[in-house]
């Protein structure tokens, strides 16, 4: 189930620094099932728990890639939101989501471009207050004026 703000667009002329958005979702088997089927990471530490005891993480662990794409998630669906083109991503992947978690993914404008329609976004997800990922996008927003 997802927690979020109201889906749409924000156009490059109504952007401002500081904005921010974010959702949240628990994690669930299901959603780690289905990202190692599209993604055919089917690495054992997100799909056996015996496997996964016997690693660092001591259970098992979602994929990176589906804690980034709640940030994707937030970009394309809130800000700056639908006709957003993603130009680069920049991870650090700081601790594991597990089954069962709960993931905040939250973007914040840290950098406007208005000529050329950039926005630069730092990137966040925390689980129970803990950042578990950081990074920052890079995105051509969309524009009122290409409507």
């Amino acid at each position: 189930m997802f927690d979020n703000l109201p889906r749409g667009t924000i156009c490059i002329e109504d952007i401002e620094m500081g904005m921010s958005r974010y959702l949240q979702k628990q994690v669930t088997d299901r959603d780690i099932e289905m990202f190692a089927e599209v993604s055919t990471d089917r690495n054992p530490v997100h799909l056996d728990e015996d496997y996964a005891q016997e690693t660092i993480f001591e259970g098992r662990i979602a994929h990176g890639m589906l804690t980034a794409g709640l940030i994707s998630a937030v970009i394309g669906e809130q800000l700056p939101g639908h006709g957003t083109v993603y130009l680069g991503q920049s991870l650090k992947f700081l601790g594991p989501v597990r089954p069962g978690d709960t993931v905040r993914a939250e973007v914040t404008v840290t950098g406007i471009d208005h000529a050329k329609r950039r926005v630069t976004l730092d990137c966040r997800c925390e689980v129970d207050g803990k950042l578990v990922l950081a990074g920052e996008a890079k995105v051509l927003a969309p524009s009122r004026k290409f409507d």
